[in-house]
């Protein structure tokens, strides 16, 4: 069974992107390719960055957390990132 993930991204404006892949590392090389792989909302705020990953056991709970995560006001994503 191939693990889902749940990230966040930062972006070069500043604002924060959340996204689920089962590649991370791959799904942020599109997201700051010049490719139409990568997100609409990440296109013109390259070059963005990881500051979060959660491993999920399906598509579904990487779904649910994924929205979990973008309802949470901005300070709650940023304790979530530097937590360990």
């Amino acid at each position: 069974m191939t693990e889902w993930f749940v990230y966040i991204l930062h972006c070069a404006d500043d604002t924060l992107y959340t996204g689920i892949t089962r590649d991370v590392e791959r799904r942020v090389r599109e997201h700051n390719g010049n490719n139409r792989r990568g997100a609409a909302y990440t296109r013109g705020r390259r070059p963005v960055h990881v500051i979060y990953r959660e491993a999920c056991s399906s598509r579904s709970q990487a779904a649910r957390r994924e929205h979990e995560i973008r309802v949470m006001p901005r300070k709650d994503k940023e304790k979530l990132a530097k937590s360990p």
